[in-house]
């Protein structure tokens, strides 16, 4: 008896132990988040204060002009067209990521699935790429863009986004653990061809991959201020980065309004959470097996 009842009081202690574990977790997720959606706040509330009450200070009480903020950040036309901008940034955010998923999972399936000469150099060489900054590369990029006489067109923002070698990387580790070459045996037994192989087997059980590097890439095209910059000359073909700098360059003369500047920034991100909430159950879903697979 006696042995009983230590074991039920060591029982007793250590789910006290965990639920105490498991409420300080919880507690620290939820500061955690809270710091995490506190910067989105505080855009919210400033994009409802005007240009002289954001002048005066820092505070966390909405204010009233939230919807002159807005008629005053759609309506501008001194620089640019705010819809039009949106309108530009998601053709090219779109077509970059679609491109960019698509392709470098062709590639990365193409080097895990056949056997060639050369197989582990070129995997090699894509790797190196990887490393080099976008911005050693400019110089020689323009010239090129020139050359091909594709200056102040969307074309230099979207094709080169087909190679990729960050998300081919990622897309390689995908294959490796979740793509068995039994499968792709069979489709082949069965008289499959290798394209319909890719687009009919292959890329419905990457889709989970497809889906976390398509947010991913379509972020960081959105995001993308560089590239733009160096290529577009025509204010009506300007993306969002370049409309926002614009107008933050106001910010020091008697046209500046902070109000509307931050009120573009909220109207800017509503596009990435909408793509988001599309794709969130299978980047959750492709985080986590790639996590257990890593």
């Amino acid at each position: 008896m006696a042995t009983t009842y230590v074991s039920t009081g060591e029982t007793k202690g250590t789910r006290a132990k965990t639920n105490i574990a498991r409420v300080l977790s919880y507690i620290f997720l939820g500061f955690v988040t809270l710091l995490s959606l506190f910067p989105f706040y505080l855009l919210i509330i400033n994009s409802t204060r005007s240009h002289s009450e954001l002048q005066a200070g820092f505070t966390l009480i909405p204010s009233t002009s939230f919807f002159y903020n807005l008629k005053t950040a759609w309506n501008d036309r001194t620089m640019f067209v705010f819809p039009m901008a949106l309108l530009n940034s998601f053709i090219i955010a779109a077509l970059a990521s679609i491109l960019t998923s698509y392709f470098s999972a062709m590639t990365a399936y193409g080097i895990h699935v056949y056997d060639f000469k050369g197989k582990n150099m070129l995997f090699k060489f894509i790797l190196v790429i990887m490393m080099i900054p976008t911005q050693i590369s400019a110089a020689g990029f323009l010239q090129l863009v020139g050359v091909f006489g594709m200056r102040d067109t969307y074309w230099p923002l979207i094709i080169p986004a087909i190679a990729a070698p960050s998300v081919f990387f990622y897309m390689k580790q995908y294959i490796e653990g979740s793509l068995p070459m039994e499968v792709i045996e069979a489709a082949r037994v069965d008289g499959s061809n290798e394209f319909k192989t890719f687009n009919i087997i292959a890329l419905p059980m990457l889709r989970p991959a497809l889906s976390v590097q398509l947010i991913f890439a379509f972020v960081a095209s959105w995001n993308n201020y560089f590239t733009p910059a160096l290529v577009l000359d025509s204010s009506s073909k300007w993306t969002l980065p370049i409309a926002l700098a614009a107008v933050r360059s106001r910010i020091n003369s008697e046209a500046g309004n902070m109000g509307e500047v931050y009120m573009l920034i909220f109207l800017s991100i509503i596009p990435v959470v909408i793509v988001y909430i599309f794709v969130s159950k299978n980047i959750v879903e492709g985080v986590a097996l790639g996590a257990v697979k890593g």
